[in-house]
């Protein structure tokens, strides 16, 4: 034998990545070769006369025809399509459902003698999880959320095939939708349905949510009035606190000055300026009150049109109940009108 043939691989030990397995039987057939090479991501497993397996690693190793039998096994992740699988959810709508199944082998022992044709039995498990658990899923939970649908079927399939040596990665679900057209109107009309129903929530909603602005707005108003009036208030019980305060703050400040002015009339009309008696106190303010009054009699004779008159004190006039008669008053007023005109005359 050459040594090229001596190298060269046995046939089918690098098939593409979508066989898992792949096993030298027929060796009758083929061209026979004492070495074979593993390739890199994969395994492989030498019997002899079909027992005793020796697991080989990749590279070069020896297989010696008729009494050595090579399975090789790929690690590398692999997926495997599931068509179109018909089924019903929880709601008993019928649909259509395809995805792809992701595993990949841990165990080549397991995967090579504790399951027969791994790829078929795990597509077959794929296939069964997938009417299994969507059968537990409304429509409407798949179509909102996908990613627990793909949870649940890696979680199952992943404890179904674990025992074969063989992880299942994710399962990832790529079409779904109902079965005929029949289904999908009447879908469809649900779903209409429902989009109205939240429409008039959304109404209803929005009616009370204006409802309550305008009730708001209103106790708001309300309230800016009742604040309004109670400051306009505030504001008229402090102007008359404050004219009160003036009010009394003049009389005070009137009062001293008409005390002051009594004071200088008692000092000057006093025998003693320095030691002034109530006497001259009393004397002083009946002369102030007496200068008053004619001032106010001054102010009478002054108004032609004045119909009105202010009287004193009887004593303090020097008459008697004749001072107080309005016959007395326009004497008084006429003779003061005709010295008034005779000083002017004069002049």
């Amino acid at each position: 034998m050459s040594l090229t043939a001596a190298f060269r691989t046995i046939p089918g030990s690098a098939r593409p990545a979508s066989r898992a397995l792949w096993t030298t039987r027929n060796l009758g057939q083929i061209r026979r070769n004492f070495l074979t090479i593993i390739q890199q991501g994969h395994e492989g497993w030498r019997m002899t006369f079909g027992r005793n397996p020796v697991r080989l690693r990749p590279g070069l190793n020896v297989a010696i025809p008729v009494y050595h039998s090579v399975i090789n096994v790929d690690l590398r992740e692999s997926s495997i399509s599931i068509p179109n699988l018909p089924g019903y959810t929880a709601d008993n709508v019928p649909v259509t459902c395809s995805g792809s199944l992701f595993y990949r082998i841990v165990d080549g022992y397991k995967a090579s003698f504790a399951v027969s044709d791994v790829a078929n039995n795990i597509k077959n498990t794929g296939m069964s999880a997938v009417r299994s658990v969507l059968g537990q899923f409304s429509y409407d939970q798949v179509i909102g959320d996908r990613n627990e649908l793909n949870t649940r079927l890696n979680t199952v399939i992943g404890n179904s095939i674990a025992n074969w040596g063989v992880e299942c990665s994710r399962f990832e679900i790529q079409t779904f939708q109902p079965a005929n057209r029949e289904v999908e109107r009447q879908l469809e009309l649900q779903m209409e349905a429902e989009r109205n129903r939240r429409k008039q929530l959304l109404d209803t909603q929005a009616q009370i949510n204006v409802a309550e602005g305008n009730k708001q707005r209103v106790i708001l108003e309300s309230e800016g009035h009742l604040e309004a009036k109670s400051n306009e208030a505030d504001a008229s019980y402090k102007t008359v606190v404050r004219e009160a305060e003036a009010r009394q703050q003049q009389a005070l400040m009137e009062a001293s000055a008409i005390a002051r002015q009594i004071e200088e009339i008692a000092k000057s009309i006093a025998q003693d300026g320095s030691n002034v008696q109530p006497e001259d106190r009393h004397q002083a303010l009946n002369a102030l009150v007496e200068l008053r009054r004619l001032e106010q009699l001054k102010a009478i004779a002054g108004s032609g049109n004045n119909s009105t008159y202010f009287f004193g004190d009887k004593a303090a006039l020097g008459h008697g109940a004749d001072a107080y008669n309005v016959d007395y008053a326009e004497s008084v007023k006429g003779g003061m009108k005709k010295r008034a005109e005779g000083a002017i005359n004069v002049g």
